[in-house]
Protein backbone atom coordinates (compact mmCIF):
# COMPACT_ATOMS: atom_id res chain seq x y z
CA UNK A 1 0.00 0.00 0.00
CA UNK A 2 1.42 3.40 -1.00
CA UNK A 3 1.84 6.09 1.62
CA UNK A 4 -0.98 8.27 0.23
CA UNK A 5 -3.45 5.45 0.88
CA UNK A 6 -2.00 4.49 4.24
CA UNK A 7 -3.36 6.37 7.29
CA UNK A 8 -0.29 5.20 9.22
CA UNK A 9 1.81 7.48 7.06
CA UNK A 10 -0.23 10.51 8.06
CA UNK A 11 0.10 9.51 11.70
CA UNK A 12 3.85 9.06 11.27
CA UNK A 13 4.46 12.53 9.84
CA UNK A 14 1.88 14.33 11.98
CA UNK A 15 4.49 15.90 14.33
CA UNK A 16 6.34 17.39 11.36
CA UNK A 17 3.13 18.69 9.78
CA UNK A 18 2.09 20.39 13.02
CA UNK A 19 5.55 21.92 13.41
CA UNK A 20 5.53 23.15 9.81
CA UNK A 21 2.11 24.77 10.14
CA UNK A 22 3.24 26.52 13.32
CA UNK A 23 6.55 27.63 11.75
CA UNK A 24 4.87 29.00 8.63
CA UNK A 25 2.28 30.88 10.69
CA UNK A 26 5.03 32.21 12.94
CA UNK A 27 7.09 33.31 9.94
CA UNK A 28 4.14 35.18 8.43
CA UNK A 29 3.34 36.87 11.74
CA UNK A 30 6.91 37.93 12.52
CA UNK A 31 7.43 39.11 8.94
CA UNK A 32 4.35 41.33 9.08
CA UNK A 33 5.47 42.73 12.43
CA UNK A 34 9.03 43.21 11.21
CA UNK A 35 7.78 45.13 8.18
CA UNK A 36 6.45 47.77 10.58
CA UNK A 37 9.85 48.35 12.21
CA UNK A 38 12.03 50.89 10.38
CA UNK A 39 15.60 50.23 9.27
CA UNK A 40 18.27 52.62 8.00
CA UNK A 41 18.51 50.98 4.56
CA UNK A 42 16.36 49.05 2.13
CA UNK A 43 16.90 45.33 1.76
CA UNK A 44 18.83 45.80 -1.49
CA UNK A 45 20.95 48.64 -0.10
CA UNK A 46 21.74 46.66 3.05
CA UNK A 47 22.82 43.64 1.02
CA UNK A 48 24.99 45.82 -1.23
CA UNK A 49 26.60 47.54 1.76
CA UNK A 50 27.41 44.22 3.43
CA UNK A 51 28.82 42.72 0.24
CA UNK A 52 30.94 45.76 -0.59
CA UNK A 53 32.29 45.88 2.97
CA UNK A 54 33.37 42.25 2.56
CA UNK A 55 35.03 42.95 -0.79
CA UNK A 56 32.37 41.08 -2.76
CA UNK A 57 31.60 43.71 -5.38
CA UNK A 58 31.28 40.92 -7.99
CA UNK A 59 28.17 39.46 -6.31
CA UNK A 60 25.07 40.74 -8.10
CA UNK A 61 21.76 41.72 -6.45
CA UNK A 62 18.60 41.31 -8.48
CA UNK A 63 14.91 41.88 -7.84
CA UNK A 64 12.75 38.79 -8.35
CA UNK A 65 9.04 38.03 -8.35
CA UNK A 66 7.12 36.17 -5.65
CA UNK A 67 6.51 36.54 -1.93
CA UNK A 68 9.54 35.61 0.20
CA UNK A 69 11.19 34.08 -2.86
CA UNK A 70 14.57 35.43 -1.74
CA UNK A 71 17.59 33.22 -2.34
CA UNK A 72 21.29 33.15 -3.19
CA UNK A 73 22.38 31.46 -6.42
CA UNK A 74 25.96 30.21 -5.96
CA UNK A 75 26.30 29.27 -9.65
CA UNK A 76 25.88 32.87 -10.87
CA UNK A 77 26.92 34.49 -7.57
CA UNK A 78 23.63 36.37 -7.49
CA UNK A 79 21.38 37.37 -4.60
CA UNK A 80 17.75 37.54 -5.70
CA UNK A 81 15.41 39.50 -3.46
CA UNK A 82 11.62 39.62 -3.66
CA UNK A 83 10.20 43.06 -4.45
CA UNK A 84 9.00 43.62 -0.89
CA UNK A 85 12.41 42.85 0.57
CA UNK A 86 14.33 44.62 -2.20
CA UNK A 87 12.65 48.02 -1.74
CA UNK A 88 11.50 48.13 1.92
CA UNK A 89 13.45 50.00 4.58
CA UNK A 90 12.29 47.71 7.39
CA UNK A 91 13.80 45.28 9.86
CA UNK A 92 12.15 42.29 8.18
CA UNK A 93 13.47 43.30 4.76
CA UNK A 94 17.07 43.90 5.82
CA UNK A 95 16.99 40.76 7.96
CA UNK A 96 16.06 38.54 5.01
CA UNK A 97 18.44 40.38 2.68
CA UNK A 98 21.29 40.01 5.18
CA UNK A 99 20.50 36.30 5.57
CA UNK A 100 20.89 35.76 1.81
CA UNK A 101 24.03 37.87 1.91
CA UNK A 102 25.26 35.52 4.61
CA UNK A 103 25.15 32.71 2.06
CA UNK A 104 27.29 34.78 -0.31
CA UNK A 105 29.79 35.31 2.50
CA UNK A 106 29.79 31.56 3.21
CA UNK A 107 30.49 30.90 -0.45
CA UNK A 108 33.36 33.38 -0.58
CA UNK A 109 34.88 31.94 2.59
CA UNK A 110 34.51 28.31 1.47
CA UNK A 111 32.21 27.47 4.37
CA UNK A 112 32.40 23.68 4.66
CA UNK A 113 28.73 22.84 5.14
CA UNK A 114 27.76 25.01 2.16
CA UNK A 115 30.20 23.15 -0.08
CA UNK A 116 28.82 19.81 1.07
CA UNK A 117 25.24 21.02 0.59
CA UNK A 118 25.96 22.17 -2.94
CA UNK A 119 27.47 18.79 -3.79
CA UNK A 120 24.35 17.10 -2.40
CA UNK A 121 21.95 19.07 -4.61
CA UNK A 122 21.71 16.33 -7.31
CA UNK A 123 20.88 13.71 -4.68
CA UNK A 124 18.17 15.94 -3.23
CA UNK A 125 16.82 16.83 -6.67
CA UNK A 126 16.66 13.38 -8.21
CA UNK A 127 16.51 11.11 -5.14
CA UNK A 128 12.78 11.50 -4.37
CA UNK A 129 11.78 10.97 -8.01
CA UNK A 130 13.98 7.91 -8.32
CA UNK A 131 12.50 6.62 -5.08
CA UNK A 132 8.93 6.83 -6.44
CA UNK A 133 9.89 5.09 -9.70
CA UNK A 134 11.74 2.27 -7.94
CA UNK A 135 8.95 1.87 -5.39
CA UNK A 136 6.38 1.43 -8.15
CA UNK A 137 8.61 -0.94 -10.12
CA UNK A 138 9.38 -2.89 -6.97
CA UNK A 139 5.69 -3.51 -6.40
CA UNK A 140 4.93 -4.24 -10.06
CA UNK A 141 7.67 -6.82 -10.32
CA UNK A 142 7.53 -7.99 -6.67
CA UNK A 143 11.17 -7.05 -6.32
CA UNK A 144 12.14 -6.07 -2.75
CA UNK A 145 15.61 -4.99 -3.87
CA UNK A 146 14.22 -2.23 -6.08
CA UNK A 147 12.18 -0.89 -3.16
CA UNK A 148 15.20 -0.93 -0.88
CA UNK A 149 17.34 0.86 -3.48
CA UNK A 150 14.55 3.43 -3.80
CA UNK A 151 14.56 4.00 -0.07
CA UNK A 152 18.35 4.46 -0.20
CA UNK A 153 17.89 7.06 -2.96
CA UNK A 154 15.41 8.93 -0.75
CA UNK A 155 18.18 9.24 1.85
CA UNK A 156 19.82 11.77 -0.47
CA UNK A 157 17.10 14.28 0.30
CA UNK A 158 17.47 13.75 4.04
CA UNK A 159 21.25 14.16 3.81
CA UNK A 160 20.82 17.43 1.93
CA UNK A 161 18.34 18.80 4.45
CA UNK A 162 20.42 17.80 7.46
CA UNK A 163 23.52 19.49 6.01
CA UNK A 164 21.42 22.50 5.06
CA UNK A 165 20.43 23.20 8.68
CA UNK A 166 23.84 24.50 9.83
CA UNK A 167 24.11 26.46 6.55
CA UNK A 168 20.83 28.29 7.22
CA UNK A 169 21.48 28.83 10.93
CA UNK A 170 24.96 30.18 10.24
CA UNK A 171 23.62 32.59 7.60
CA UNK A 172 21.04 33.88 10.09
CA UNK A 173 23.71 34.26 12.78
CA UNK A 174 25.89 36.26 10.41
CA UNK A 175 22.91 38.45 9.44
CA UNK A 176 22.04 39.31 13.03
CA UNK A 177 25.63 40.18 13.91
CA UNK A 178 26.31 42.25 10.79
CA UNK A 179 23.10 44.26 10.92
CA UNK A 180 23.82 45.29 14.50
CA UNK A 181 27.52 45.86 13.87
CA UNK A 182 26.85 48.10 10.86
CA UNK A 183 23.97 49.79 12.72
CA UNK A 184 21.54 49.08 9.95
CA UNK A 185 18.98 48.31 12.67
CA UNK A 186 18.58 49.64 16.20
CA UNK A 187 17.72 47.60 19.27
CA UNK A 188 14.07 47.22 18.33
CA UNK A 189 15.03 46.29 14.80
CA UNK A 190 17.51 43.69 16.03
CA UNK A 191 14.76 41.99 18.02
CA UNK A 192 12.46 42.00 14.98
CA UNK A 193 15.20 40.57 12.74
CA UNK A 194 15.91 37.81 15.25
CA UNK A 195 12.25 36.86 15.44
CA UNK A 196 11.84 36.70 11.65
CA UNK A 197 14.98 34.65 11.05
CA UNK A 198 14.34 32.32 13.98
CA UNK A 199 10.82 31.61 12.74
CA UNK A 200 12.08 30.96 9.22
CA UNK A 201 14.69 28.60 10.65
CA UNK A 202 11.97 26.41 12.14
CA UNK A 203 10.53 25.80 8.66
CA UNK A 204 13.81 24.10 7.70
CA UNK A 205 13.69 22.03 10.87
CA UNK A 206 10.11 20.98 10.13
CA UNK A 207 10.94 20.01 6.53
CA UNK A 208 13.88 17.93 7.71
CA UNK A 209 11.76 16.25 10.36
CA UNK A 210 9.10 15.37 7.79
CA UNK A 211 11.68 13.78 5.51
CA UNK A 212 13.13 11.84 8.43
CA UNK A 213 9.74 10.56 9.57
CA UNK A 214 8.82 9.65 6.00
CA UNK A 215 12.04 7.68 5.66
CA UNK A 216 11.46 5.91 8.97
CA UNK A 217 7.94 5.04 7.85
CA UNK A 218 9.22 3.42 4.69
CA UNK A 219 12.02 1.62 6.49
CA UNK A 220 9.54 0.12 8.95
CA UNK A 221 6.92 -0.53 6.29
CA UNK A 222 9.09 -1.82 3.46
CA UNK A 223 12.66 -1.99 4.70
CA UNK A 224 12.49 -5.71 5.15
CA UNK A 225 10.00 -6.26 2.35
CA UNK A 226 8.98 -9.65 1.45
CA UNK A 227 5.33 -10.20 2.02
CA UNK A 228 4.19 -6.51 1.88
Amino acid sequence: MFMWFDPLYMIAIAPAVVLMLWAQARTRTTFRSGMKVAANLSGAAAARHILDSAGLQDVVIEETQGHLSDHYDPASRTIRLSSQVYHSRTAAAVGIAAHETGHALQHAQNYGFLAIRNMAVPAATFGPGLFVVLLILGFLFSNPLLIQIGIAAYCGLLFFQVVNLPVEFDASKRAKQILSEYRIVDGEGAVAVSRVLNAAGWTYVAATLQTLLTLLYYLLRFGGVGDD
